[in-house]
């Protein structure tokens, strides 16, 4: 039981450095345009780590790869790659997963 409150602590006290070096040291600084540049794509790299997961080891099916969440994640980055909106594909992918749910079983 020690130990959970060990990594909790050491999780926070990590995140607060992290969110204090760029808002409370660099945050009134003007940064170098090659920063800048490597920030814009931490969004897009965020939502795929977390969704990636979820379909390749869906906790729905045990492990079991589902061809419903498989065809969902296909068609949200086909529309994504497609017309570059981030809702419209978000959207899809829902769609499909729940009409394939439902078809499919």
């Amino acid at each position: 039981m020690k130990e959970i409150w060990i990594v909790i602590i050491a999780m926070g006290i990590g995140t607060f450095g992290l969110r204090f070096l760029f808002l409370g040291l660099v945050g009134d600084r003007e940064m170098p345009p090659w920063v800048l540049r490597h920030l814009r794509y931490t969004a897009v790299a965020i939502l795929p780590a977390l969704v990636t997961p979820l379909v390749v080891w869906p906790q729905a099916t045990n492990g079991a790869i589902d061809p419903p969440r498989l065809m969902a994640a296909l068609v949200t980055l086909a529309l994504g790659l497609r017309y570059g909106n981030v809702l419209l594909a978000i959207g899809g992918g829902a769609v499909t997963l729940y009409g394939a749910l439902y078809l499919l079983g």
